[in-house]
């Protein structure tokens, strides 16, 4: 089960990055459109690894441990190597920042209420604010290369804030859930 198809689509999400953060450390059109092809390519695995899996019926303990590794890891990357190359600078960095620190927080939230055996469903409004992200994210890699009559950077810097305010939202009403079972009595230890 280790190579079903959609493991293989979810490792291939995390294969790709270091070829994404390598090619943005180089300037030209050709680099920006080829980082995102590649990173277009992993967003759409990201759909596929999970609607694979359930239409094969192999979902598997590690598809679900690795899709939201694979899923951050590649959010993380291409914020951090964006704020590097400068492509996020000023204020402009605080959306970035609002979606990593969002992104660590759930992910501890999720671990301590798997611990709790609690399930955190993801919502309708997260799944919108991970598609907004992407985009903005897609938008962002191309950055200057995209022709004049397509402003990426300013259609990418719109994106990011709308997918902060939306990550803000989302955050809030995951940790309100979970604080439900923070907050219970437990017993000494």
């Amino acid at each position: 089960m280790i190579f079903s198809i959609p493991n293989v689509l979810t490792m291939s999400r995390i294969v790709v990055i270091p070829a994404i953060i390598a090619l943005l450390f180089f300037d030209g059109a050709i680099v920006r459109w080829t980082a995102f092809g590649l990173y277009a390519t992993a967003c759409v695995t990201d759909f596929f690894d999970g609607y694979a899996a359930r239409q094969m019926g192999q979902v598997s303990r590690l598809g679900r441990f690795l899709d939201p590794i694979a899923d951050k890891l590649l959010v993380a990357s291409i914020i951090l190597m964006l704020a590097a190359r400068g492509d996020l600078t000023g204020v402009d960095v605080l959306p970035g920042l609002v979606i990593l620190v969002r992104e660590i927080t759930v992910s501890g939230l999720r671990e301590f209420l798997a611990e709790l055996r609690v399930g955190v469903p993801v919502s309708g409004l997260a799944k919108w604010k991970t598609t907004i992200q992407m985009l903005a994210l897609g938008f962002l890699v191309v950055g200057e290369a995209s022709p004049e009559a397509i402003p990426s950077v300013m259609i990418g810097l719109v994106l990011i804030w709308i997918a902060a305010i939306l990550t803000l939202v989302t955050g809030f009403d995951y940790l309100r859930a979970g604080l439900r079972h923070m907050v219970q009595d437990s017993p000494a230890e």
